[in-house]
């Protein structure tokens, strides 16, 4: 859990919260080093068990005479750390908020929201939700933001925020040849979950921009697919 945020900022006219790159990139780099520096211990007590994996490793890893061993490996686990650090600040969501305007950054792409687009905003879990006024899903993003914070910028900016999804009755579980479905989503459904089981994100959120377009909204929830339909009922 990352309890180190950048200080939410405000002015008259946006409220802006995101991670503190410096905090971030500090507490991987002392994470990491931290572990580098345990590693010809946890070598060491390797080779005294009759039997365990990787001793090969293990036996050429505390060949390496001191000092040279432990700052080798404390500098090892500090790039691995910066490297953790970029990873988590590449995929962490920011948030600027205006009156008119609501603007979420990740993975380096900008998604802006028009402040009369949104219905309403809710927490799923560790995601942010953002609802348009006919139910479809207008963005969905993992989020350590402070939730009290948020939902605190939001409704200053005249945003509504739910306390929980309005549309939680209707979600229903995926699974093929599910009834109910428009033509094509079983087929986009059953390829998404091909691309998360991959980890494959960006094809995941293709398809599911595939499936808003046919009038299907979808979650997962521990590696399974929910799905609830926003076309209207005749």
């Amino acid at each position: 859990m990352n309890l180190h945020k950048k200080p939410l900022t405000a002015t008259r006219e946006e409220t802006v919260l995101a991670e503190s790159p410096l905090i971030v990139v500090v507490a991987c780099t002392l994470l990491g080093a931290a572990l580098g520096g345990l590693l010809p211990l946890l070598a060491g007590l390797l080779l005294k068990l009759k039997w365990a994996p990787f001793k090969g490793p293990a036996e050429l890893l505390t060949s390496v005479p001191e000092p040279c061993l432990t700052l080798g490996a404390v500098g090892l686990g500090t790039l691995l750390g910066l490297l953790l650090a970029f990873l988590a600040l590449h995929e962490s969501l920011s948030v600027r908020i205006t009156d008119d305007l609501l603007v979420l950054t990740v993975r380096d792409t900008t998604h802006e929201i028009p402040r009369q687009d949104v219905a309403s905003a809710h927490r799923d879990g560790k995601q942010l939700v953002l609802l348009a006024h006919d139910g479809t899903e207008l963005a969905r993003e993992d989020s350590d933001l402070p939730w009290n914070r948020l939902s605190t910028a939001l409704t200053a900016h005249g945003y509504r925020w739910a306390p929980q999804d309005p549309h939680r009755d209707a979600w229903r579980r995926w699974v093929p040849g599910t009834p109910g479905l428009p033509a094509g989503a079983d087929a986009l459904l059953k390829a998404r979950a091909g691309a998360s089981r991959r980890d494959d994100a960006d094809e995941a959120r293709e398809l599911r921009e595939e499936l808003r377009r046919l009038g299907v909204t979808v979650r997962d929830e521990k590696n399974r697919q929910y799905w609830r339909s926003t076309v209207p009922q005749s």
